[in-house]
């Protein structure tokens, strides 16, 4: 993989599209590395060698592949609950056969890291959810390993407490965190540069985005997604904070909103911040 300088500038972003289109975009962006997210409906053969292909004549290293899965919906907290990651019993065997499948695609591609939402981990340890999703995690991260990759659980949807009794329950040495400051917010679930500090040692990756807070006085509704720099993150705090904990690797840059060019706008706006707070 093309060596990269320390935080260098990345973004998020989908697979499904002319992946020369797609990195020609995002080079533009002022992006020079990026995370590849999966869809859950995308068809992964004869995948690999096109990206590979691609990657390499751009000159673009990717350092994780993202899996979604069909079935997903981000409505709102109860429908995450019982729609999203590996927390959904019926779904299970799909999703880590399509989670080993990415693996694959990403070791045919040179990218050494997979990562996903695995769903709100239980608070019980004894719950049979728990103990399933443990084991099925400790699959994925043998199933990974043998392609020479990290794991990567996505943050938010528990504290940061519960996250690292998980991982160090799940005991495996190629497991870690991507860390999304915006989730601990969209979900009400903890100041993400406090939990970025309890959570250090086991950081992988990182996404660059930005929330604010759920509503008060409406259950189960999740905060709103904004533009770098215009939630309650604080990116300057952020940037930081990851300094500080010895963090080095690329500071990816995560829109997730329909108007594809708003997202175009607001990533490039995201760039110049981060150029500007990498310092």
């Amino acid at each position: 993989m093309q060596l990269l300088r320390d935080l260098e500038i990345g973004v998020m972003f989908w697979a499904g599209r002319d992946p020369d289109e797609t990195l020609g975009e995002l080079k533009r962006l002022g992006a020079r590395c990026g995370q590849i997210g999966i869809p859950g409906d995308l068809p992964l053969a004869g995948q690999a060698a096109k990206w590979k292909a691609a990657l390499a004549a751009e000159g673009f290293p990717v350092v994780t592949a993202f899996c979604a899965y069909n079935g997903e919906s981000y409505a709102d907290i109860p429908t995450v609950q019982r729609t999203v990651g590996f927390i959904p019993p019926r779904t299970r065997a799909e999703r880590e056969r399509r989670t080993c499948e990415v693996s694959d695609f990403a070791r045919e591609v040179g990218i050494p890291s997979i990562a996903t939402h695995i769903g709100f981990v239980p608070e019980d340890d004894s719950a049979s959810d728990y103990l399933s999703v443990r084991e099925m995690v400790r699959r994925v991260c043998d199933h990974a390993a043998k392609n020479h990759q990290t794991f990567a659980l996505e943050t938010g949807q528990e504290g940061a407490e519960t996250l690292l009794r998980f991982l160090i329950d799940v005991n495996r040495s190629n497991l870690g965190i991507n860390f999304d400051p915006a989730n601990m917010i969209l979900y009400g679930t903890g100041d993400p540069v406090d939990a970025l500090g309890t959570l250090a040692m086991h950081v992988i990756s990182v996404h660059c985005k930005d929330g604010d807070w759920p509503p008060k006085g409406v259950p189960g509704a999740l905060g709103e997604e904004k533009p770098l720099g215009q939630g309650a993150v604080g990116m300057e705090r952020f940037v930081q904070k990851l300094k500080s904990i010895g963090f080095k690797g690329p500071l990816n840059v995560e829109r997730e909103i329909p108007d594809q060019a708003q997202r175009l706008g607001d990533i490039a706006k995201g760039v110049k911040l981060l150029e500007r707070l990498r310092g």
